[in-house]
C-alpha cells in the first residue's frame, strides 16, 4: 500500500512539474548572473568582535614539538588560535632545529611564542664544576639559537623536587575529572638521594649565580625568560625549599637581575592557591614589565598552599574577567595559555594523554580557549571602548 502510494505520488509530481515547465514562457529562463561588482553591497557593516593584534595579548594552545602534523596544526587553527607553545628539544638547542619548527608551524599559519627548556639540574642543585659550567654554556647557546629564529620567550622551572605526588583525581561537574592536591599525601615522603636536600637560602644563591650568567645573553638575543612558579606551592617538598611558592619569592626573583629578560610566568591559578589576589599580582608585575608568559586557570582553595582543587575555568574562586582586564590595562602583549583542561567524557572515550589526574584532552582545551577568548573580547571592549575596532 505505502509503496504503491509513493510511486503514484512520485509520478504525479513528475508529470505536474513537466507540465508547469512547458507552460512557462521562454523569458522565464534566467540570464547569467551579473558580475559581483555590479551588485556589491555598499551599506554599513556591523563592528564585529575584537581580534588579537600587535598591542593585545595572544591566546595560545600547546602543540607537540616532536611531530608537528598538518592535522595537529589544523586542530589549533580551527579554534582561531594563531600562537602555540611547546617543550623545546634537548639542550643545547640548534638554530637549524628551531628554524625547522618555526617553518613547519608557519606553513600551518601558526607561530611559536614560548618553548620550555630543561636539563640544568646541576645549576639548580648548586653543584659547582665542569658539569654546571657546561649546562650554563648550553643554556646560553640555546638562547642564542632562539633569538636567531625569533623565539621571544623561553620558560623554565626551578624545582629541587616538584610535589606531583600530591595530586589526585576528584570527580566534578557532571562526572568530569578535576585535579586536586593535598599536602598530606607528600609531607612525609623521604628525600630523593640523587636530588639531595636544599634550603631556600641555597636555592636563592644558585639561581642568582645562574641568572647573572645567562641574562646578559638573553638581552643580547632579544629573548625573555619566564620562570614558572612552584606548583603545587607548598613550602617544602621532600626536604627541600621552594623559593617560587610565595608572592615574596616572585617579587624577589625579579630583583636578582633587574631586566625585562628576567621575568615570570604569571599564574593566576597559583596566585589564588597562595591566597593572594591575582589581579593585584598582575598589576605589580605587569606595571614593571616582568610578565613574560601567562597561565590562565581557576582553582577552589580549602587551605592556602596545601589543599585545593583545579576546577573548570568558569567556576573557581578567581574573577577571570578581572584578571583579563588587568592584563589589558598593563598592556601585556605576549601569550596567554588557558592550561589544565578538565577531563570530559568525550575525551575519555577517545583517550586522554595527560600527566595530571583528572586532566583532560582536546575537547577540554577547546572549552578553556573559548572561555578565555570571551574574556579577552569582553575585556578589550570594556577597557578600550571604541578603540578596539582597530583590531
Amino acid at each position: 500500500m505505502s509503496t504503491d502510494f509513493s510511486r503514484r505520488s512520485l509520478m504525479k509530481g513528475i508529470c505536474s512539474a513537466a507540465a508547469l515547465s512547458a507552460a512557462l514562457p521562454a523569458a522565464a529562463v534566467l540570464p547569467p548572473a551579473a558580475p559581483d561588482t555590479a551588485t556589491e553591497y555598499k551599506g554599513p557593516h556591523g563592528p564585529g568582535m575584537p581580534q588579537e593584534g600587535p598591542d593585545t595579548p595572544k591566546i595560545c594552545a600547546p602543540i607537540g614539538g616532536r611531530e608537528i602534523t598538518d592535522q595537529a596544526m589544523r586542530e589549533v587553527k580551527q579554534l582561531g588560535v594563531n600562537n602555540v607553545l611547546m617543550g623545546g628539544p634537548k639542550m643545547p638547542w640548534q638554530e637549524s632545529d628551531l628554524q625547522a619548527i618555526v617553518d613547519k608551524l608557519k606553513s600551518g599559519g601558526l607561530a611559536v611564542g614560548n618553548m620550555m627548556i630543561a636539563g640544568f639540574n646541576n645549576c639548580i642543585y648548586g653543584r659547582a664544576g665542569a658539569a654546571r659550567d657546561k649546562e650554563i654554556e648550553d643554556f646560553k647557546s640555546s638562547v642564542r639559537a632562539a633569538g636567531k629564529v625569533g623565539l621571544p620567550v623561553i620558560e623554565y622551572n626551578w624545582y629541587a623536587h616538584r610535589a606531583i605526588e600530591g595530586y589526585y583525581l576528584e570527580e566534578g561537574r557532571g562526572g568530569a575529572g578535576y585535579t586536586a592536591f593535598n599536602i598530606n599525601r607528600v609531607e612525609k615522603l623521604p628525600t630523593v638521594p640523587e636530588e639531595g636536600v636544599h634550603s631556600d637560602e641555597e636555592l636563592w644563591k644558585n639561581i642568582a649565580y645562574f641568572l647573572q650568567a645567562v641574562i646578559p645573553t638573553c638581552e643580547q638575543s632579544n629573548v625573555r625568560l619566564a620562570l614558572h612558579p612552584n606548583d603545587p606551592p607548598i613550602a617544602v617538598t621532600r626536604g627541600s625549599g621552594q623559593i617560587m611558592a610565595s608572592l615574596e619569592g616572585w617579587k624577589k626573583l625579579i630583583t636578582v637581575v633587574n631586566s625585562p629578560a628576567n621575568g615570570i610566568t604569571y599564574e593566576c591559578g597559583v596566585s589564588r592557591e597562595m591566597e593572594v589576589d591575582p589581579v593585584e599580582v598582575c598589576k605589580y608585575f605587569g606595571t614593571r614589565d616582568r610578565i613574560n608568559h601567562v597561565h590562565y586557570r581557576n582553582p577552589v582553595v580549602r587551605t592556602p598552599h596545601n589543599d585545593y582543587t583545579e576546577t573548570f575555568i568558569d567556576m573557581g574562586e578567581n574573577n577571570m574577567l578581572a584578571v583579563m582586564r588587568e592584563l589589558i590595562k598593563v598592556k601585556y602583549t605576549r601569550l596567554i595559555y588557558p592550561e589544565h583542561e578538565r577531563a570530559l567524557d568525550y575525551d575519555k572515550a577517545v583517550g586522554i594523554h595527560n600527566q595530571y589526574p583528572g586532566g583532560g584532552g582536546y575537547t577540554g582545551m577547546v572549552f578553556d580557549i573559548a572561555y578565555a577568548r570571551a574574556m579577552f573580547q569582553a575585556s578589550i571592549m570594556l577597557e578600550r571602548g571604541n578603540e578596539w575596532k582597530e583590531f
